[in-house]
């Protein structure tokens, strides 16, 4: 079985990837770590490239949790999607038939997920598989 979780840029991450790698071990299942690149809907005179755009957001997720992935202990599958994030994270969980789905209560913050709507939230109710949503323990 699989167990997928869902990160982002903020420092919030690694502690949402830590509960997601101690419940693959719990459970002997191999870990997708899945980040989901949202092109931001703007209007602009100036064109923007998005594939440069997308590749810093990737950076900036990948390389502070590249530590903590290799050496969690569990195999580790990293997975780059591009889509609306939690439709995206449990289109995915059910093509991997995940056992669980782990997200974070925090990403985009309190204005946008006012607006746009909290990725914990639609995934819980979108989800087949069970989903586990970690709460930070600092502010």
């Amino acid at each position: 079985m699989t167990v997928v979780v869902g990160v982002d840029s903020s420092p919030y991450a690694a502690e949402v990837l830590e509960r997601a790698i101690v419940e693959a071990r719990l459970r002997s299942d191999e870990l997708h770590v899945v980040h989901v690149f949202n092109a931001p809907v703007i209007y602009l005179e100036v064109p923007i490239d998005f594939e440069v755009v997308a590749e810093a957001e990737r950076k900036a997720v990948w390389e502070p949790l590249e530590t903590q992935m290799s050496e969690a202990g569990v195999a580790i599958e990293r997975v780059d999607l591009e889509g609306y994030p939690p439709d995206t994270l449990v289109a995915y969980a059910d093509e991997v038939g995940a056992s669980l789905l782990v997200v974070g209560t925090r990403g985009r913050g309190e204005l946008a997920s006012l607006i746009l709507g909290s990725t914990s939230h639609r995934a819980i109710h979108l989800s087949r598989c069970d989903v586990l949503v970690v709460k930070p323990t600092s502010s």
